[in-house]
């Protein structure tokens, strides 16, 4: 511990003395490769992690991801966190595609944090209705495009807390009722805004943004806190269909069970997401596995509980397996509730759970490979992942 010696070394594991290895080692082992020679003056680095995937669908349909993960630093990895983007597009041959980035920047000595989640998705999903307590056969299917634009800067204030706004664009394009239903969604959901059959539904608007992180690197979380608060507003001033708010509070708590250089901890997370007034599209409302990287809900089927408002908790072991990182496992447990239609409470609790292999695919940027089987009542599902769920 003592080799730490900066003002953030409560938060950093003790220095590593143990050789770790990756997939690339191996592969170099079989093929026989020489990696670059890196200049002193090279400070700037990109480490990339490339792994085809595929993860099911609508009606568990397969779909192909091709997930690609740079990490980069963009000042003095002593004081700098690591940048990352994210881009995975998928496909499945039944009308499902998508292309999503997401990037996570922190420029030198943590300065600033600029935060984007863009998407280019068409994006048929089954829907369930609002609150708990539905029969998993009572489902709806729903077929739109979606474009999101999410771009956020945040400053530091003081070290690890920093603020800012952000600017947030959700466009849900011709909007289609399930063709074999005799029920449109408005009449399904008994929800009025944003369920109109062949309609487009758009909101715009800034956002305010508190954000507390000691982790320093988001692709494989170390000891640490984090904690997120977003407050969004949109408005017909800024072109929205409807004037709606909400809000949403994020906290994470990554705990070591020990001093040694092995991988040995507890993750925690929760969240609280609700919207504040009338007038939010209903494919806005806070939905399970629809939270910013959509990584709630393992062994739970994306969008099964919808509510005005929604609550989750999520306990996660993570171990390493072998001293040099290259195998890991981990277990994990999650619940979360979605408020009633009426009542606005908390009345069904849903519960999951499940465990996965961790491969190293990339040591230097910290990027696993996640093989997770979840499972809950009536469904369970085979996930496949670059880098941790949270």
């Amino acid at each position: 511990m003592a080799q730490n010696n900066d003002s953030s070394a409560k938060y950093r594991p003790p220095a590593d003395t143990i050789e770790k290895k990756d997939l690339i080692d191996i592969l170099r082992s079989f093929v026989d490769l020489s990696p670059r020679k890196v200049s002193q003056q090279e400070k700037k680095k990109i480490y990339f992690s490339i792994f085809p995937i595929s993860n099911p669908g609508v009606n568990n349909q397969r779909m192909l991801i091709t997930s690609t993960t740079a990490g980069y630093y963009l000042g003095d990895p002593a004081t700098t966190y690591i940048s990352t983007a994210n881009f995975a597009p998928y496909f499945n041959f039944k009308g499902r595609y998508g292309l999503p980035i997401h990037t996570n920047i922190w420029l030198n000595n943590n300065s600033y944090n600029i935060q984007g989640d863009t998407r280019l998705l068409k994006y048929p999903l089954y829907t369930w209705g609002l609150g708990g307590g539905q029969p998993a056969n009572n489902k709806f299917l729903v077929d739109f495009v979606y474009l999101r634009f999410y771009q956020s800067v945040l400053k530091r204030i003081k070290p690890y807390f920093f603020a800012g706004i952000g600017y947030n664009i959700d466009y849900y394009m011709d909007i289609e009722s399930d063709s074999g239903s005799p029920k449109t969604l408005t009449e399904f959901t008994n929800y009025k805004f944003g369920t109109a059959s062949d309609r487009n539904s758009f909101s715009s608007g800034p956002s305010l943004n508190l954000l507390y992180d000691t982790r320093n690197n988001l692709i494989n979380p170390l000891p640490g806190w984090y904690g997120n608060v977003i407050y969004r507003y949109s408005s017909s001033f800024f072109g929205s269909d409807n004037n709606w708010q909400s809000f949403y509070i994020d906290f994470r708590k990554y705990l070591s069970l020990t001093n040694s250089n092995r991988k040995n901890m507890l993750a925690f997370w929760t969240y609280y997401w609700t919207s504040l007034s009338s007038g939010t599209p209903y494919l806005s409302l806070p939905a399970i596995g629809t939270d910013p990287y959509q990584r709630s809900g393992r062994g739970i089927a994306q969008n099964r509980y919808r509510g005005k408002s929604l609550v989750y908790f999520e306990s996660e072991y993570r171990c390493d397996v072998t001293a040099d990182g290259l195998f890991g496992f981990v277990a994990f447990v999650n619940v979360n509730s979605a408020s009633q239609i009426n009542s606005n409470k908390f009345v069904y609790w849903n519960p999951a759970g499940g465990a996965g292999l961790r491969v190293k695919f990339n040591k230097k940027s910290g990027t696993n490979i996640g093989f997770d089987y979840g499972r809950s009542h009536n469904y369970s599902a085979f996930i496949v992942n670059l880098g941790e769920a949270f």
